[in-house]
C-alpha cells in the first residue's frame, strides 16, 4: 500500500485528503507544520509527500531543501501560491510537481500515480531466496518452502529491500541506518547489528553461519544470492 504524507496546516484540507486517499486504498499520515513533516519522513518513510508551502513554522521550500539533503522521496507541492516565482523556487529546491489550490482531486490523484510510477523500482529484483524462504519484496511476504509465512517488521523489510535490491554490493552502515531509521541515526550501529541478527534468525538456515546476509566487518553488509 502506497503511503502518503500530507503536510498542511488547514485541518479541513487534511481531513478531506485523508478520507479521499484512504477510500482509494492509500495509507495516509499527516503533519501540520514543517518540523513535524521532516520528522514524519524520518519515522514513517512515506512513498510520496504532498506539501503545502505556507506552513506556520518553516516555509515549505525550506522543508523541500531539508528533505533533499538526505532523501529522494517524491514531493508534490499543493499550495495556494500561484506565482511563477513560487513554482520555480519549489521546483528548483527539489519538488517533483506543483498543484495549485483550489485543486481538482482527480488531477491530484493522477499526479500521485505519475510520480509513484516515475520513482518506482526499475529493474530491481522483486523476489529473493534466503535459506528456505522465498522473499517477495513487492507484497512483503516471506514464505517457507513448506508454506509457512514468516513475519518481518517494517524496519526489517526496509533493511532487506535495500540489501536485496543491490545483490552482491556492500551497503555501508550509514546507508542502511539512514534507510532504516533516518539521518539522525547514522551512527547507531548497534541498532543495525540487532536487526540484521533478527533477520538472520528468521530467514537463514544457520544464523551463526549466514550464507546470504553477510557482514563486512567495520564497513557494512551485503546480500549474497
Amino acid at each position: 500500500m502506497t503511503r502518503i504524507l500530507i503536510v498542511d496546516d488547514e485541518p479541513q484540507i487534511l481531513r478531506a485528503l485523508r478520507i479521499t486517499l484512504q477510500a482509494r486504498h492509500y495509507e495516509v499520515v499527516a503533519a501540520c507544520d514543517g518540523t513535524r513533516a521532516i520528522a514524519a519522513v524520518e519515522t514513517d518513510h512515506p512513498d510520496v509527500v504532498v506539501l503545502d508551502l505556507g506552513l506556520p513554522d518553516i516555509d515549505g521550500v525550506h522543508v523541500i531543501r531539508a528533505l533533499r539533503a538526505w532523501t529522494p522521496v517524491p514531493v508534490i507541492v499543493l499550495s495556494g501560491r500561484r506565482s511563477s516565482t513560487d513554482k520555480i523556487d519549489a521546483l528548483d529546491a527539489g519538488a517533483d510537481d506543483y498543484v495549485t489550490k483550489p485543486f481538482d482531486i482527480g488531477e491530484l490523484l493522477a499526479r500521485l500515480r505519475a510520480v509513484t510510477r516515475r520513482h518506482g523500482p526499475a529493474d530491481e529484483p522483486a523476489q529473493a531466496r534466503i535459506g528456505r524462504y522465498t522473499v517477495d519484496l513487492t507484497t512483503r511476504d516471506a514464505r517457507h518452502d513448506d508454506g509457512r509465512r514468516r513475519h518481518l517488521t517494517r524496519t526489517e523489510w526496509r533493511l532487506l529491500e535495500l540489501l536485496v535490491h543491490q545483490p552482491g554490493r556492500l551497503i555501508s552502515h550509514r546507508d542502511l541506518l539512514r534507510h532504516g531509521w533516518g539521518p539522525t541515526y547514522v551512527n547507531e550501529v548497534h541498532y543495525l547489528r540487532q536487526f540484521v541478527a533478527q533477520l538472520r534468525r528468521k530467514l537463514e538456515d544457520d544464523p551463526a553461519r549466514p550464507r546470504h546476509l553477510l557482514t563486512e566487518p567495520g564497513m557494512g553488509y551485503r546480500f549474497q544470492p
